[in-house]
């Protein structure tokens, strides 16, 4: 069934609130988001703001919706075209260097008192779902670690994948260690430091498969 104009209208403006919320948040920060400030820069009260995005929380969730799905999507398309563990940290990295403030939204420091609905993690779950995918592509590791035997009771969070604990433990690992690299350069921490944080990436993802 087609969209009703006024279904259309509703969805353009919602678009054009999230573009503004993403200008305030590149330039302060979540914490200074504020809906009667985007309000009047789209020429609207508060209160008609309000029709669109019923809270300040509300908006939030859309937007860390939007990130997550936007890098599930990327990291998916990825893998189905043959991308392996090296391929999928160079797309995360391009995506997470595009829009740091979007990626910060999602790996960075909670918003003070805002707690996301359980469907945010859902799709931020497929991100994981992929990497586990390519993780059980590698040679299990021998033998298994005491981590790996606690995963094998502990593996809720994948989401019941069927993948042995050794690919759960790779992925797991690959994860903090690609976060951790990316992290610390968006926040501008190795700056001054004069290195490629792409040869750092592929160093700690070399040990990792040795490992």
């Amino acid at each position: 069934m087609s969209e009703s104009p006024r279904e259309r209208y509703r969805a353009q403006v919602r678009e054009e609130i999230k573009r503004h919320a993403w200008e305030q948040i590149a330039a302060a920060g979540v914490p200074a988001l504020s809906l009667n400030a985007i309000a009047k820069q789209l020429g609207m009260s508060g209160p008609a703001l309000y029709r669109y995005f019923a809270s300040r929380d509300e908006l939030i969730t859309a937007l860390i919706r939007d990130a997550y799905r936007s890098l599930a999507d990327t990291v998916r398309a990825a893998r189905d075209a043959g991308a392996g563990l090296p391929g999928l940290a160079g797309t995360i990295g391009d995506w997470a260097r595009r829009d740091p403030q979007r990626y910060f939204l999602i790996y960075g420091t909670p918003v003070p008192g805002y707690h996301a609905p359980g469907d945010t993690t859902a799709i931020s779950s497929e991100v994981m779902a992929v990497l586990i995918e390519a993780c059980a592509d590698e040679p299990a590791g021998e033998p298994p670690t005491p981590f790996d035997t606690h995963l094998e009771i502990h593996r809720e969070w994948a989401g019941g994948h069927p993948a042995p604990a050794a690919a759960l433990h790779r992925a797991l690992s690959f994860w903090i260690r690609l976060h951790g690299v990316l992290s610390l350069e968006l926040a501008g921490h190795f700056a001054g430091m004069k290195f490629d944080p792409d040869l750092l990436i592929a160093e700690e993802l070399a040990a990792l498969r040795e490992s």
